[in-house]
């Protein structure tokens, strides 16, 4: 039995601020604002059509990564050309680095401002 054809187009991120973290995110990646987001739901559009969503979630508990008493949720993975003037960026924006770093010197973690890990690695 073949696989059908599946084309990845949205995201979703739960959070406790939407604006606050599509905000973090169209300035770390550039990605354009929906023009409909909101402070239940806000989103980013990449030019080739995938969507990356931010909801807002009562109570929510932001990941303890690397401890899974709460589960990371989501782990985004971006490349970088540059992984230190990246990493200073995203910290200028409001990620912060943990020291637990599995990555090497070929990347490194970093948590955004609602608490997910992601990951910044060398093209």
């Amino acid at each position: 039995m073949s696989t059908p054809p599946m084309e990845l187009v949205a995201i979703s991120l739960d959070c406790a601020d939407p604006e606050e973290l599509a905000e973090f995110y169209h300035r770390a990646t550039g990605f354009e604002l929906h023009p409909e987001s909101d402070s239940e739901f806000a989103g980013l559009n990449r030019a080739d059509g995938l969507f990356l969503g931010f909801q807002r979630v009562e109570n929510y508990h932001a990941p303890q990564w690397p401890d899974q008493a709460v589960p990371q949720q989501i782990h985004l993975d971006f490349k970088v050309e540059d992984l230190d003037l990246a990493e200073v960026m995203l910290l200028q924006l409001g990620a912060t680095k943990p020291e637990h770093q599995p990555v090497g010197d070929k990347g490194c973690v970093l948590i955004d401002p609602a608490g997910h890990p992601f990951c910044i690695t060398l093209v």
